[in-house]
């Protein structure tokens, strides 16, 4: 059975292109989000890394996924009172969330690039970024009857 690539010199090369320093956490975090894909909340994130033997606190993934969205390596996307999801992405996109069953979608942006949106003419300010959260049912839940 052919073993996978070693994704660490990979997140530690992309994490160093972005700025950042290469940390213990910073690599954990990132290397997971790549690894499992989707969209993934904090406490999943210690979760997972528990699991794999590795200590880190809730604070540190916070601390860690707020320096990775600054930085672009990372999208969080508002699901929910209170509830934020993490994704690694190489790409600008937009989310859909189910309201009924939570499920969190991409959504493709028309332009690909930020911002997409632009503010009011008579807005002061500059904007780099707007992300819009789609809401209603998913396909499979528009399909349940109850």
């Amino acid at each position: 059975m052919p073993s996978r690539p070693d994704p660490a010199p990979m997140c530690a090369a992309r994490l160093r292109q972005a700025g950042l320093r290469v940390t213990e956490p910073r690599l954990a975090v990132y290397g997971l989000l790549r690894e499992i894909g989707g969209h993934r909340s904090a406490d999943e994130i210690v979760s997972r890394l528990t699991a794999r033997g590795l200590q880190i606190s809730r604070m540190s993934v916070y601390n860690v996924v707020a320096a990775l969205t600054t930085a672009g390596l990372v999208m969080c996307a508002d699901t929910g009172p209170g509830r934020a999801v993490y994704e690694a992405t190489d790409d600008w996109h937009h989310h859909f969330v189910c309201r009924d069953c939570g499920a969190v979608f991409d959504v493709p942006c028309s332009r690909g690039k930020t911002p997409c949106l632009s503010p009011p003419r008579n807005f002061s300010g500059t904007v780099d970024e707007a992300q819009v959260i789609f809401r209603g049912r998913c396909a499979e839940c528009a399909q349940d009857p109850s």
